[in-house]
This record gives C-alpha cells, sequence and structure tokens, in this order.
C-alpha cells in the first residue's frame, strides 16, 4: 500500500486523474483487481495536492463507464457460453438463470442493485449484454450505480485525515453501510427521476 500511495503522490494532476481512469477501467475486466483501494488513495493523493474532488469523481466514472461498456458488448457479442468460458467459477448455470430472471423482471432495478454487489458487480455488464438489457438503459443504470458508489469514495477521501491507511480501514470496515447509503440514495434517485418524468407527461395531456 506504501509502494502503492508513493506511486500516486508522485504523478502530476493529469496522470493522476489517468490512472484512476485506468483503475475504474480495469476493474470491469480483471475483477479482483482493488480498484476501490486506487481510486480512493488516488483521491486521497489529490486531495492533499492541487487536485480537486471533482476531477477525481469524472476520472473514475469516464474509466468505470467506458470499462463497463466494453465488458457490457463482448456479453452482448458473444452471449452466455462465453460467459460461462470467462468466468466458470461464478456464471454457473444457476447463477446465470438467476441473473436471467433478475434482469427479466426487474430491469434497470436489477442492474442498479447488482452493482452494489462486491461478488459479482463485474459480472453485471456482460451479464445485461448477453441478456438483451437496452445499452442506452445499462449504461444509465450503471452510471447511476457507479457514481453514488465511487462519489461517496471520493468525498471520504477529501475529508480523510492525513492517514490514508486510516482511510482505507473506515472504507474497508464501512464497506457495507457505504454500498447501502450508496444504494439507497440511487434508488431515491431514480425514483425522483421516474416522479419527474410522470409530471411532466401529466402536464402534457
Amino acid at each position: 500500500m506504501n509502494d502503492l500511495l508513493a506511486w500516486l503522490t508522485g504523478l502530476p494532476d493529469p496522470l493522476l486523474y489517468g490512472a484512476l481512469a485506468l483503475a475504474a477501467f480495469a476493474e470491469n475486466v480483471f475483477p479482483p483487481l482493488p480498484a476501490d483501494t486506487v481510486i480512493a488513495l488516488g483521491a486521497f493523493v489529490a486531495a492533499r495536492g492541487n487536485g480537486s474532488w471533482l476531477g477525481a469523481w469524472i476520472a473514475t466514472m469516464v474509466g468505470n463507464i467506458g470499462g463497463a461498456m466494453l465488458m457490457y458488448g463482448l456479453g452482448h457479442r458473444f452471449g452466455l457460453p462465453w460467459l460461462m468460458r470467462r468466468f466458470p467459477t461464478i456464471v454457473s448455470p444457476t447463477a446465470a438463470d438467476r441473473f436471467a430472471q433478475r434482469f427479466s423482471t426487474q430491469g434497470m432495478a436489477a442492474v442498479v442493485v447488482s452493482r452494489f454487489l462486491p461478488g459479482v458487480r463485474a459480472l453485471v455488464p456482460p451479464m445485461a449484454g448477453a441478456l438483451g438489457i437496452g445499452a442506452v438503459r445499462a449504461a444509465v443504470a450503471m452510471s447511476l450505480a457507479s457514481g453514488v458508489w465511487y462519489g461517496i469514495i471520493c468525498l471520504l477521501a477529501f475529508r480523510a485525515g492525513a492517514n490514508a491507511e486510516q482511510l482505507l480501514a473506515l472504507i474497508a470496515s464501512q464497506q457495507r453501510t457505504i454500498g447501502l447509503a450508496a444504494l439507497a440514495l440511487t434508488i431515491a434517485v431514480v425514483l425522483y427521476l421516474l416522479w419527474r418524468r410522470r409530471r411532466a407527461k401529466g402536464a402534457q395531456q
């Protein structure tokens, strides 16, 4: 962790933001990558230099959604058989059936909720593509989930004290709480957007 922190500290702001984008991108392609750690430390470094919370968040979002849509495209192109070969220990026939049922009955909401589950969130984009969730709907759902999740992490990093280890310990110990808070906020945003949409339709009638 200290080596990673030292490396990030030595980067100028443009390259620091690039590192955050790359880590967020790679999380979707190589799920074991500890992207949350890299992003938290990168935002921590940015907060103590000339960077900004918004810059760290935007860089993370660009990388994360870019990687998610790449995997969505691969899932859409190659389908469930490819996913089962790519993730044989996770995408079993039973798991694929559960995803299919959840996505078919819950649609966008299932995509949002699943992105907050650490064990399966990297599988959501390719699974959404393989199961025929529309690209725009999938991108919006994943953007909402990732935006809130990484927004909270970046805010914690910018408000942390001078100890990066304490920041990582806080994120690790409170990950469930952060996930639930992010999920609740995301659901609130979705409900608000739906309410605005219905209100606008009512005004037009």
